[in-house]
């Protein structure tokens, strides 16, 4: 691997050609980026060397990653795989998979994708939101590993294992079902705690007044762009409702003991819900003892 093209400059894409650029200084980064500022921006962070036309970028690349929004994924990934050339692989860093993965299934050049999806990010996006490390620890999942190519795999794997990233293989419907619950439904329901909470208190300055680490915490995934999220939203909408009924569900039940008074019902609650603790403990864990092994 000597050339990557990377088609989105922002948290995803970013933090990818970091890491690779100081696992490998002797690599050649070619962005793809149809923001104007943010490809600027890009060059002067030196994310990248160079910003081309995506079939020139493509043309030069031994791996193209695409960390765009999914339906911009699922849209351009036929239009890559035509042109792609035949020592290349593309690999894709979106949130869902399903209707991605139907995109190209018969396609001819299917063999040379993977479809991959690292859990790792934060809140901010950009340029300037690419870090270093930021997958250091973190879970990957590839989906459809049977239709990808063995080298195309392979060169995937190495490329995972050395910014770090822990990979399982998952086909896509339970891929989406799972990320609806673990990470789709937070963030809706962070949108939507953002919005209660601003419809509430018009007075803006009682938010920073009394806002706490709790609130903070809870919220952070609010200030997420839309621009990325809406189109997860739309593509995982099945396996997203079905989460989201399961969530209402909980809150109505939890609101109908506060109205009747029913402290022992809402301490039960909390009390089930406790036992999330050692699955988050385990998760920490797990990363550390990663992180540590790396280092």
């Amino acid at each position: 691997m000597k050339v990557v093209t990377i088609v989105g400059l922002g948290l995803i894409g970013g933090s990818m050609a970091k890491d690779l650029r100081n696992a490998d200084p002797s690599l050649t980064f070619i962005g793809v980026e149809r923001n104007p500022a943010n490809a600027a921006r890009a060059l002067e962070l030196k994310l990248v060397d160079s910003v081309l036309p995506l079939k020139d970028a493509v043309a030069a690349a031994d791996v193209i990653f695409l960390a765009i929004p999914v339906t911009a994924i699922r849209q351009l990934l036929p239009t890559i795989l035509n042109i792609i050339p035949t020592q290349a692989i593309v690999i894709d860093l979106g949130s869902t998979k399903g209707q991605l993965c139907q995109a190209v299934e018969h396609h001819p050049n299917r063999q040379q994708f993977v479809a991959a999806h690292p859990i790792a990010g934060t809140e901010n996006s950009g340029p300037e939101a690419a870090l270093e490390g930021l997958y250091q620890g973190k879970m990957n999942i590839i989906c459809e590993r049977e239709k990808s190519s063995e080298e195309a795999i392979a060169k995937a794997l190495q490329i995972f294992e050395t910014v770090g990233l822990n990979t399982i293989f998952m086909q896509p419907e339970e891929h989406d079902k799972h990320v609806a619950y673990i990470s789709h439904l937070s963030h809706v329901s962070s949108f939507l705690l953002g919005l209660t909470v601003l419809d509430v208190e018009k007075d803006e300055k009682n938010i920073f007044t009394l806002a706490g680490s709790g609130f903070a915490s809870t919220v952070r995934l609010a200030k997420s762009s839309p621009d990325m999220w809406a189109p997860i939203f739309e593509q995982n909408a099945h396996f997203l409702s079905h989460a989201l009924g399961e969530y209402i569900f909980y809150l109505q039940r939890f609101q109908q003991y506060l109205q009747n008074n029913d402290q022992e019902k809402m301490y039960e609650m909390m009390q089930q819900a406790n036992k999330i603790r050692p699955v988050l403990d385990g998760i920490t864990q797990a990363a550390e003892a990663a992180a540590a092994e790396k280092s």
